[in-house]
């Protein structure tokens, strides 16, 4: 949600028109049309968006990785690391992704979503082995 805010409040300034919150997701088609608006804001505004909604969809398997682990009781403070990390990992990702003007970042972009990700593969095969095998080795 914080990108989506942050993105409203670049187009406000940039435009000096309130942002209409009646048609939230139109943000980015209506930057792209205003003419009186820098590359450089549309472009932030445009990651912006998109970042919001790569969190969206991947807030669903943090999720069912933490419900695996809870129902396989995996430690609490070895969860609890993991989470952290992956939600370290999504403000990493975010402050990456609005930074993002060239082609190095946007490798690093890809390296911290994938390690957030692997933090909750991390989650599912460890609570996998303790069903399995008693211990989350």
């Amino acid at each position: 949600m914080a990108p989506h805010i942050y993105a409203a409040k670049v187009y406000e300034r940039a435009t000096s028109k309130p942002f209409d919150n009646t048609r939230p997701r139109s943000l980015t088609s209506t930057i792209k049309e205003d003419q009186s608006v820098s590359k450089a804001d549309k472009d932030l505004v445009i990651r912006a968006e998109g970042c919001q909604q790569n969190g969206f969809e991947n807030v669903g398997i943090f999720a069912a990785a933490v419900v695996a682990a809870n129902v396989a009781k995996l430690d609490v403070g070895y969860l609890n690391m993991l989470s952290w990390g992956y939600i370290a990992s999504r403000v990493v990702y975010t402050y990456v992704y609005l930074n993002n003007t060239s082609l190095g970042f946007a490798y690093v972009r890809s390296v911290v979503f994938v390690g957030g990700v692997g933090l909750c593969m991390t989650m599912f095969v460890s609570a996998a082995n303790v069903l399995r095998l008693g211990s989350p080795a």
